[in-house]
């Protein structure tokens, strides 16, 4: 099987922009928006445990939980024509800390009749 991976064009700027308002919504305490990205059977896998839809949008009923966040070194493989892992470096500020962090992650999006939908994402991170 041959895998098309980018690292530019309009598909993974497309796809880059629907993670970034991930995060927007992470900045901005706002568990609505977040929810409208995630597919009804999303899953995370996270360093603290694994998550549902409802756990992610949930972390945000107390307002932000990220104050900052930068995203870099993005790479789209295209797994078939509906479906693509987004994988890229996120440096954050959790909010009320001062202190920035990283990690690595990965997120498969997945077109259905509603657009693109983040169906499952994994942080690893870096040491």
């Amino acid at each position: 099987m041959s895998t098309k991976i980018l690292t530019d064009g309009p598909l993974l700027a497309e796809i880059l922009a629907l993670e970034t308002k991930v995060w927007q919504a992470l900045v901005a305490g706002d568990p609505e928006a977040d929810g409208r990205m995630l597919s009804e059977d999303f899953l995370g896998v996270y360093p603290s445990g694994f998550s549902d839809k409802a756990g992610h949008c949930e972390q945000l009923n107390a307002g932000p939980v990220m104050a900052d966040y930068r995203l870099s070194d993005a790479q789209l493989r295209v797994i078939a024509g509906d479906a693509v892992l987004l994988c890229y470096r996120a440096a954050y500020r959790p909010a009320a800390s001062q202190e920035w962090k990283e990690m690595l992650i990965s997120s498969l999006w997945e077109q259905g009749a509603n657009g693109w939908l983040n169906t499952f994402s994994q942080d690893t991170p870096t040491v």
